[in-house]
């Protein structure tokens, strides 16, 4: 073996939880005692320099590279390696320009378009016919990924308690499917905000479609833009959208969402959070979400009691997000070649990393998926009972 070899299976014979192979051109490695349950096949050892500065950010980009090929399952050969993410490396210093950005309102437009604005052509292949990208809820094992994203928005408007000529605000509305499907159940007026083009550009089309023309509308404008629409809501929800916000900005956003709820109204947050305050993996920052950070669930419960948001009920969908993840895994498997054409080989690895990756962080509750009901100050004639 040359140095490099050598230090690199140095490196990651530390991750010894259970037993996979090593092939490195013509030399087979084992790591454990067990009979391997994977195969990591290296074509070019990654630096042991690059390493020890950043694990996720140079395993990941030397996945997307094809110097690093799994044989075997993916999500469960990143599950073994997630779960000792307490042996990665990290070097804050040298990963510091893309870990820490500001969280400015230009800023966070384009760290918005340069995920969303992809294109509705790539979302519309491996999302399912509502378009929602975030977490669905599956009553049942074999729920398709429409029916449990039918759940969750039917889950979220039971929360809110919505009724006929109520108001509904959606912060981060994406392709507009929850404010849809609320029109479409109770005599609501809705407004959806985002920052993406092309999100606007499709939920303007949804809502001609469902002639919903003189109930809903959809604006491209910035949650701190909110005050100065000087409009008070019955309800606001907000799902998937606090990830990119920043740390800096938390109890800016809880504050503009006050000043848009009617005193005693229902606020849902649905928000992906962490056990700790963490500034973020360096991986997915750089090339998935710029600038995405994930709050801790104890950093939104201490800004909410400070402004008289009142906890009323918090509850965990981490496992399945997981499902989620893999479901949108296997039908951006099944369209994999059409992805390839429409971008690269590399883009492609990319992806699949990124989705069976985020499975694998919920499946070792690296990541939670957290929905929180607020009440604007105290609201005591809510059903004193979840199940109501």
């Amino acid at each position: 073996m040359n140095l490099s070899e050598t230090e690199f299976m140095r490196y990651i014979k530390r991750f010894d939880t259970s037993s996979f192979r090593i092939i490195i051109g013509s030399r087979e490695h084992a790591v454990g005692e067990n009979p391997p349950e994977f195969t990591v096949k290296i074509n070019n050892p990654p630096k042991i320099s690059d390493l020890l500065a950043c694990t996720s950010l140079t395993l990941g980009e030397a996945y997307m590279d094809g110097d690093i090929e799994i044989e075997g399952d993916l999500y469960e050969a990143l599950c073994h390696f997630l779960s000792q993410i307490n042996k990665f490396s990290s070097d804050s210093k040298k990963i510091r320009k893309i870990i820490f950005t500001k969280p400015t309102v230009r800023n966070q437009r384009k760290e918005i378009s340069a995920h969303y604005d992809i294109g509705n052509d790539f979302y519309r292949l491996w999302l399912d016919e509502s378009m929602s990208y975030s977490c669905g809820i599956f009553e049942n094992e074999n729920d398709s990924l429409y029916t449990a994203q039918k759940n969750k928005v039917h889950h979220i408007i039971e929360k809110l308690e919505l009724r006929d000529g109520m108001s509904l605000l959606d912060i981060g509305c994406g392709w507009g499917f929850l404010l849809t499907e609320a029109a479409k159940m109770y005599n609501i007026t809705g407004v959806g905000i985002t920052l993406s083009l092309e999100q606007k550009k499709f939920f303007e089309e949804e809502i001609k479609a469902n002639g919903l023309e003189n109930r809903l509308e959809v604006r491209l404008i910035d949650y701190r833009e909110l005050p100065s629409l000087n409009t008070e809501f019955d309800c606001i929800v907000s799902v998937g959208m606090l990830e990119h916000v920043g740390r800096k900005n938390y109890r800016l956003f809880m504050e503009c969402v006050k000043k848009v709820l009617k005193n005693g109204g229902l606020f849902l947050l649905h928000y992906i959070s962490s056990l700790r305050e963490s500034p973020g993996d360096a991986w997915i920052k750089k090339y998935i979400f710029p600038g995405g950070m994930i709050p801790s669930l104890r950093e939104i419960i201490n800004i909410a009691g400070d402004i008289d948001f009142y906890t009323i009920d918090v509850e965990s969908l981490r496992r399945h997000y997981t499902k989620t993840l893999l479901d949108w895994n296997t039908n951006f498997q099944r369209h994999r070649s059409e992805i390839e054409e429409m971008f690269d080989k590399k883009f492609a690895r990319m992806w699949e990393l990124y989705l069976c990756s985020c499975a694998a962080v919920f499946s070792n509750g690296i990541a939670d998926l957290h929905q929180i009901l607020f009440t604007n100050g105290v609201n005591n004639n809510l059903p004193m009972l979840r199940r109501h």
